[in-house]
């Protein structure tokens, strides 16, 4: 085939390559392009969670929470810190990579605007231990003794200035009790040598403190009598009993059944946490947090209530409703993709359909375009026949159609359209036997002007 020929087809190919495929490709380009805007950030695979110290409960669970996400492809980076309220201050600061926390209820440093609550996970029942030998039925027994109230910055030195305070005792008043910020291991102590007249602690019954402690004699567990009013004054607090006996029921340990006031262990997250994370949270807390344990509990737990900050909305669907379709049968990653991109398969879908409609169209275009588009070039052999004079050569014009019909013997199309397929053969053989004529016409004159 002549290089004419070659660039002919060339640029007849690409003129239609661009305007087939040109708009469609500026399309994609733009959206490709907007994507950020339009779907939003891509879900996070790291997150960092602010619990309490090694030993405690808090980082005991995030450890929990951080196997079951990598499962899922998300890496938890579980911190040891100071406690609740240290953890609601590095978590309403900003300026630190924590998105998550564990606080306890009530010990929130203040109402951070950027703050959001995805639940409530357990109760943790407030004990305050008594160095007496009879019953203790109220904190207002305890005036002018001496107290330990937990460490600077834990959730049980929060509650108790609070509980303590509604009866008169604080740090203000020191005649009316002297409160000390012992440690968990200082007060246990304390308790047994008589240094100390009464400790508090927020601790899960199944802590070995407390079975230590309502063991050993000297030592009374106090009931909170008016924990009604205490419910009342606090919507975080709640109030279990533990029922006589469940301790030890071969010793009857307690001896009697002991109302306590529990607090909720909360889940907090900052409020720009990726929504999609919210499904797999809280599918994470649930598998977590799904035993009630030794207490029984006022309201199934994980829970939209008892919480300090107002309830993430994607976490209240999910108590609402469970999760998603999404989130339900298919892999997190997956799910997490097609809920971003959710928000743009209507117009997708309200664009597709006119673009159904068209297909068949550009279907049998596409068809024939592979039989038409040879036309184009009959179409010039045949203008060159009408105009040619005598003497003309087409020599060059009569090997181009013998090229364009072993390549047409390649083609392929469906049968509907073998009809223009062999009409195309035809054409191309009628042309070639007008060309073979008028080479042999001139053929003839130049013989003839020769014999002249």
């Amino acid at each position: 085939m002549s290089d004419r020929w070659k660039r002919l087809c060339e640029s007849e190919r690409t003129r239609r390559m661009l305007a087939r495929w040109g708009p469609a490709l500026l399309i994609a380009l733009v959206a490709l392009a907007a994507t950020p805007w339009l779907i939003g950030p891509r879900c996070p695979q790291r997150l960092v969670i602010a619990t309490g110290s090694e030993q405690g409960a808090y980082y005991h669970f995030a450890n929990r929470y951080r196997e079951i996400l990598a499962r899922e492809g998300i890496a938890l980076e579980v911190r040891s810190t100071g406690g609740s309220v240290q953890n609601s201050r590095l978590l309403a600061a900003g300026d630190a990579d924590i998105s998550l926390a564990m606080i306890q209820g009530g010990t929130a440093a203040d109402q951070a605007a950027n703050l959001e609550s995805l639940a409530s996970l357990y109760l943790e029942p407030v004990w305050v231990f008594c160095a007496a030998d009879r019953p203790v039925d109220g904190l207002d027994q305890l005036s002018g003794k001496r107290i330990a109230i937990g460490p600077d910055g834990s959730g049980t030195q929060a509650i108790a200035l609070k509980l303590l305070g509604d009866n008169g005792m604080s740090n203000e008043t020191p005649d009316s009790a002297e409160l000390l910020d012992w440690t968990t291991a200082e007060a246990v102590a304390g308790l047994k040598s008589g240094s100390l007249d009464a400790a508090f602690f927020v601790i899960s019954p199944e802590s070995p403190i407390v079975r230590d402690l309502l063991q050993t004699d000297g030592i009374q567990l106090m009931n909170f009598q008016r924990a009604a009013a205490y419910q009342r004054k606090y919507s975080y607090l709640s109030s279990v009993t533990l029922p006589a006996g469940l301790i030890d029921l071969q010793r009857n340990i307690p001896s009697r059944d002991i109302v306590l006031l529990a607090p909720a262990a909360n889940l907090v997250a900052r409020s720009d946490l990726h929504h999609a994370l919210v499904p797999l949270l809280m599918q994470t807390v649930n598998e977590v947090h799904e035993s009630a344990g030794l207490l029984a509990e006022p309201v199934p737990l994980p829970s939209p209530d008892f919480v300090d900050f107002p309830i993430n909305k994607h976490a209240r669907e999910y108590f609402r409703a469970g999760p998603s379709l999404f989130y339900r049968h298919l892999p997190f990653w997956l799910a997490a993709w097609l809920d971003r991109v959710k928000l743009m398969l209507l117009p997708m879908c309200t664009l597709l359909i006119p673009l159904l409609k068209v297909a068949p169209p550009i279907y049998r275009w596409r068809i024939r375009s592979k039989i038409y588009r040879w036309y184009r070039v009959l179409r010039q052999v045949d203008q060159k026949l009408k105009d040619a004079e005598p003497g003309t050569d087409f020599d060059q014009d009569i090997e181009n159609l013998k090229v364009l019909e072993t390549e047409l013997a390649q083609v392929s199309v469906p049968l509907s359209y073998m009809a223009e397929f062999y009409n195309l053969h035809l054409h191309i053989s009628f042309v070639l036997e007008r060309l073979h004529q008028q080479r042999a016409l001139s053929a003839e004159d130049n013989r003839s002007r020769l014999a002249a």
